[in-house]
């Protein structure tokens, strides 16, 4: 057990070489996707990117002046099926990929529709990924930790869908890292992340908690402003078209999980792959969330290191919200970047390292063993973790000075 307790095997030489086999199996497995694509259509009849295709398409939409049918599914899916030259294919097999997100989001969709679509989903990669990497190395500086956060499992899952996740863990991390310095700054970036607004249930908890005002007032500011451009641009159809679209995500992308359970990481896909009922789905959900949120309040309320504030809250926001999907675990890059800052200066706790490499490691199987096993894999793993970082929590609470290990040596 001392193996994984200890996991005093997780030295500096491993952690400077194994990131780079990741690295270059990466560039392998894209080299070899690109190699058997042709017109932006890749492997299983899918467009590069997938999951660009609705931002992309939504944006065209909107161009052709009605955004508001961005969020008529049959409307939705004659764009994308002009999008690409499918050829022979029949129409039932082109895959669709709907549009739900607020208007807000909107706004960067319209301007990306200026360009070609894949050249739109090459802006949107490069242009977004060095925000993330951006962030993980204001938290932990160093070639080491800025190697092991381009390897980290997550960014080869956003990129083979072309997700938003890079700007969602850029917008989440680098606003915590100026919450102190620069209140004003972290309130915008926390206002702009309200284009996927349940990562953000539990952030004015925390803010509120932490007394942290000129951040909420420039958030609720930036909200109100981007929110008003977006009406400006698109008109009240549009909102109401989002809204009226809300009962539609609900009852059959959440409930019903046609994305399928084991890709949806949260505590109530978990329940729902078990074969649980819905209501017993949203009462197992509300659980965590309000468990998470009870946390944050205590230790945000608390003179604890940020390091542990902001990784409980950036775990908390992945675990608070019913609709979380295996790419948007680019956010626990964060907690994991925190909590190695932290290690490597006051030293680990037993089951801190091997928790650290499983959650670094999720992205990449918590899909496939999913479907091998029919076991929520990914939402158990992210409470396990959570249960690790409040075993950490109630050690400083309790001001013990005995039971770390020796830390890794700094790299």
């Amino acid at each position: 057990m001392t193996f994984l307790s200890e996991a005093g095997w997780l030295n500096a030489r491993r952690l400077r070489d194994y990131p780079r086999i990741f690295l270059a199996m990466y560039v392998l497995a894209i080299v070899m996707v690109l190699a058997v694509s042709a017109d932006g259509i890749g492997p299983g009849n899918r467009p590069l990117g997938t999951d660009f295709m609705d931002v992309w398409s939504a944006g065209v939409m909107a161009q052709e002046g009605r955004p508001a049918e961005a969020y008529d599914f049959a409307k939705h899916f004659e764009v994308q099926e002009a999008a690409l030259p499918w050829g022979d294919t029949d129409r039932a097999d082109i895959p669709f990929y709907g549009w739900c997100y607020p208007p807000m989001f909107l706004l960067l969709a319209y301007a990306l529709a200026f360009l070609p679509y894949l050249a739109a989903l090459l802006l949107w990669m490069i242009s977004t990924l060095p925000l993330y990497l951006a962030a993980i190395r204001a938290i932990m500086p160093g070639q080491v930790a800025l190697v092991a956060a381009l390897a980290y499992p997550g960014v080869f899952v956003t990129l083979g869908h072309g997700q938003n996740s890079f700007l969602t863990a850029a917008l989440l991390g680098g606003g915590l890292v100026l919450l102190k310095n620069r209140p004003v700054m972290a309130g915008v970036l926390f206002g702009v992340l309200s284009y996927k607004p349940h990562f953000g249930l539990l952030l004015p908890l925390a803010l509120l908690s932490g007394g942290h005002w000129r951040a909420i007032f420039s958030a609720g500011f930036t909200v109100l402003t981007v929110a008003g451009l977006s009406w400006l641009a698109f008109g009240t159809d549009t909102w109401l078209a989002f809204f009226h679209s809300l009962e539609q995500t609900r009852t059959f992308i959440l409930e019903q999980g046609p994305t399928g359970w084991q890709k949806i990481q949260s505590s109530f896909s978990a329940v729902r792959m078990l074969g649980g009922d819905i209501p017993l789905a949203y009462a197992v959900q509300t659980f965590v969330t309000i468990f998470c949120g009870f946390w944050i309040v205590r230790v945000w309320r608390s003179g604890l290191a940020s390091e542990l504030k902001y990784s409980l809250l950036a775990t908390g926001a992945i675990l608070s919200t019913p609709y979380v999907l295996d790419y948007d675990l680019m956010v626990m890059a964060l907690p994991v970047a925190w909590m190695a800052s932290y290690g490597l200066r006051e030293g680990f706790l037993k089951w801190e390292k091997i928790a650290l490499v499983m959650v670094w490691i999720l992205p990449l199987f918590a899909r496939s063993l999913g479907m091998l096993t029919g076991l929520p894999v990914g939402p158990v793993a992210l409470l396990v973790f959570l249960f690790v970082l409040l075993r950490r929590v109630s050690y400083e609470m309790d001001g013990k000075q005995d039971g770390c290990t020796k830390a890794v040596p700094a790299v």
